[in-house]
């Protein structure tokens, strides 16, 4: 759980732009993002052939 503590005459602006970069640094925004909706198996398997293809696609790309 990511917390973040105002400090003393800070606006919330610059609190809240520390919570973001916060939450983004813990990786919460792909897991929410992952978990949002129920994945078959077969689903889950064509995503990481997927993504297995655009890697070997961008590791020989010149």
């Amino acid at each position: 759980m990511t917390q973040v503590v105002p400090k003393e005459s800070e606006g919330i602006e610059s609190v809240l732009r520390r919570f973001k970069r916060e939450v983004s640094k813990a990786g919460i925004f792909p897991d929410m993002r992952k978990n949002r909706h129920f994945e078959t198996p077969g689903e889950k398997r064509k995503r990481k052939a997927l993504a297995l293809q655009k890697q070997r696609k961008r590791k020989f790309r010149y």
